[in-house]
């Protein structure tokens, strides 16, 4: 059984981004060497989609732990929110949606540490919070469209920025913390919570590109036209460092932190029009450490890193292809796993399923939804075989809980904290362990108990009155 172990762990995998590598090959440990993708059945896909066409660097598709949203064409800024357990058919006349801007909605995002609420980002200049109600069902059991009542109504309305805003990114470890950014070349922090503005740095030299977190949140990463990427202190709203043309070229340049190890991924475009990777250490960041040559397709390169498992999938836009390659914190750092997933269906968009959406069971250890342009969503399931059915708790390390570090306030007051685990292992689920959410309710809602809470107090006042009873 051993021996058996060894032959499936090991293989002999060509050291990428070295001088040698043309020519030596280096023997090496994975778990994940075999992992496979088989494409999608066309039971198992999301269809019925009109997308807006409206076109930047966002990911045009966002998922939690139970739903997926993207943005629909169509006037209010219309949004489609679907259940990942509910494939089939969406119907744009009958299936809900969200609806609520004045202007096209750019980017949408999941709160970590509440899959039933996202942020969406419009070119209205608003950015506004929703909550999936328990109910929502836009497609029956059997895949067909259902008739419900669309959301209409926003949880809250974040005002600040001068211009449609593009891209959104809330905090890892802290709740209700969400960063934005906008064509007014500013990116500003939030608490969604008080509807306030943490900080603001304003001197983004031109439209931001990407927009990260590091693990802690302590530190903001932003990519920009200007080619120049900064490390902000978002607490401060300052440029602590830069790292000026990571690539020659003048394509979208995506960023990513490689987990807590110290050091950065970069894709972007050589001065050749090659699309490349780049690792950088933020220690020094003189030179990259490696530097690795895709293709030389036009699409940008989207970096979905698993910190979990140290695994990168590398997807481009406009194209079917996602090359999987296992990160290393020693050199050549970078180790192609296989041939990863190909499809003649190009991507517009693509993005990764949390952990605790997955079916471990079945071996599951990445789930990555892919959107097209007249096919609509594809979810991809990467599953490492195995012959066993019992939890393989040695490719399931424990991944982020859906439980935030600290507040808020907390963290804009220098709390600085890893981000809370779980296990996957379902005989060791937590089944709503944990601290209670705080619910958001809306203007609306709050307006109504207002007003019954009047006539109640004015009610018992009256009673009161009635029976000679004297109060202050």
């Amino acid at each position: 059984a051993d021996k058996d172990h060894k032959e499936h762990c090991c293989y002999c995998d060509r050291s990428i981004g070295s001088p040698e590598s043309s020519a030596m090959f280096k023997l090496r440990t994975s778990k994940y060497r075999h992992v496979f993708c088989d494409p999608p059945k066309p039971e198992e896909c999301f269809t019925g989609y009109r997308l807006n066409t409206v076109t930047g660097d966002q990911q045009y598709i966002k998922a939690s732990a139970k739903y997926f949203a993207l943005s629909l064409a169509g006037g209010g800024g219309p949004v489609a929110v679907g259940r990942l357990d509910r494939p089939g058919r969406f119907d744009s006349h009958t299936s809900q949606i969200i609806e609520g801007h004045t202007g096209a909605v750019i980017d949408i995002e999941f709160n970590p540490f509440d899959d039933s609420m996202l942020a969406t980002a419009s070119e209205d200049t608003t950015i506004k919070l929703w909550g999936i109600p328990d109910e929502w069902e836009p497609t029956d059991q059997s895949g067909n469209s259902k008739k419900g009542t669309n959301l209409t109504e926003s949880l809250t309305d974040i005002v600040g920025h001068k211009k449609k805003v593009t891209l959104l990114k809330f905090h890892t470890t802290a709740s209700n913390v969400l960063a934005s950014t906008s064509a007014d070349h500013t990116v500003k922090i939030w608490d969604i919570e008080k509807g306030e503005e943490i900080s603001s740095y304003n001197e983004m030299g031109d439209l931001t590109q990407d927009l990260v977190w590091d693990v802690r949140g302590d530190m903001l990463a932003t990519s920009c036209k200007d080619k120049i990427i900064r490390f902000m202190d978002p607490r401060e709203g300052t440029a602590s460092s830069t790292l000026a043309s990571p690539h020659d070229g003048f394509k979208t340049v995506k960023v990513s932190y490689l987990g807590d190890s110290g050091k950065f991924l970069t894709t972007g475009v050589s001065k050749t029009a090659a699309r490349e990777v780049k690792i950088w250490d933020l220690k020094n960041t003189a030179k990259p450490l490696v530097t690795e040559k895709i293709d030389t397709a036009s699409g940008a390169l989207l970096p979905l890193y698993d910190n979990d498992t140290n695994v990168l999938y590398l997807a481009g836009k406009g194209d079917g292809i996602i090359r999987l390659y296992e990160f290393e914190d020693s050199k050549p750092y970078l180790h192609k796993l296989n041939d990863g997933f190909r499809s003649t269906q190009s991507a517009k968009g693509l993005c990764m399923v949390p952990k605790r959406g997955l079916d471990v069971m079945k071996c599951e250890t990445a789930r990555i939804l892919k959107l097209t342009n007249t096919q609509g969503v594809h979810p991809l399931t990467f599953t490492v075989p195995r012959k066993s059915d019992a939890f393989q708790d040695d490719i399931f390390p424990d991944c982020i809980s859906a439980t935030p570090a600290h507040t808020a306030e907390q963290w804009a007051g220098g709390s600085s904290k890893d981000p809370c685990k779980q296990s996957l292992n379902p005989s060791m689920a937590q089944n709503g362990a944990g601290p209670k959410k705080k619910t958001f309710k809306s203007v609306t809602t709050l307006s109504k108990e207002l007003e019954e809470a009047k006539e109640r107090i004015s009610y018992l006042e009256q009673k009161l009155k009635d029976n000679h009873i004297t109060f202050k």
